[in-house]
């Protein structure tokens, strides 16, 4: 009711001239109550965000052993997606009112923060530190594919918002994690034990040599292991 009653106020009185009375009045109880549930009325349109959060944190702490944890912050992320879709008209209005307001939009930003670090303590937690060296670029990694993942996520739901919440949300969003993890997906989780096959390997057979590389190795490094293998023949 409180959430519903901010919403209503703020699209008719605008966000500035509306006043915590005037939304717990609207709601039907007092403003005692409006601060058990809220700490300012920029948060009464944020009711969501909170539970949401520990949603999609159970998600990653159920998460299935052999899952790549890549794709488990996919899963977890789908919650927050699936937090606005339940409610598209609300959204819509949600959205335009943070475009609109500076503070709600501070608050949002807020929000998206902490998402993205529950998922880059997640992928963190995925790298065995004891089987890398010290310089690895690991942790990076795991920063910069969790907020691919959320700004793959934000992406596909502010376009979504834009043309009113119609259409498969889900579906979009399949498709933008499926860039993610084409560009992330074989630096995390790629091996449970931690390691990562070699960026190219030859072995030689008489007169024949055999070369086995990984698809994104970079080719002049796949050149100059050939020509070590050459040079040792």
């Amino acid at each position: 009711k409180l959430a519903a009653a901010a919403m209503e106020l703020f699209a008719t009185k605008g966000y500035e001239a509306t006043t915590v009375d005037e939304i717990a009045a609207a709601a039907g109880v007092a403003r005692r109550t409006f601060f058990r549930h809220f700490r300012s009325k920029e948060e009464a349109i944020f009711p969501d965000h909170d539970d949401t959060l520990v949603r999609a944190a159970a998600v990653l702490d159920a998460a299935p052993a052999h899952e790549n944890p890549l794709d488990t912050v996919c899963r977890g992320i789908k919650e927050v997606m699936r937090m606005y879709a339940a409610s598209p008209a609300v959204s819509v209005e949600r959205y335009r009112l943070t475009r609109e307001v500076p503070a709600l939009r501070e608050r949002e930003i807020a929000s998206v923060a902490r998402y993205e670090r529950l998922f880059t303590r997640y992928l963190l937690g995925h790298f065995d530190e004891g089987a890398h060296h010290v310089g690895d670029d690991d942790p990076l990694l795991a920063e910069v594919a969790a907020s691919a993942v959320v700004t793959a996520h934000n992406h596909v739901l502010r376009r979504w918002l834009r043309a009113g919440g119609v259409g498969d949300v889900e579906a979009q969003l399949d498709h933008a994690f499926g860039i993610v993890r084409e560009t992330f997906g074989t630096g995390i989780g790629a091996r449970p034990d931690g390691e990562r096959p070699p960026t190219a390997a030859v072995r030689t057979n008489g007169e024949v040599l055999v070369t086995v590389a990984r698809t994104d190795a970079p080719l002049e490094e796949v050149m100059r292991t050939i020509e070590k293998a050459l040079k040792r023949k």
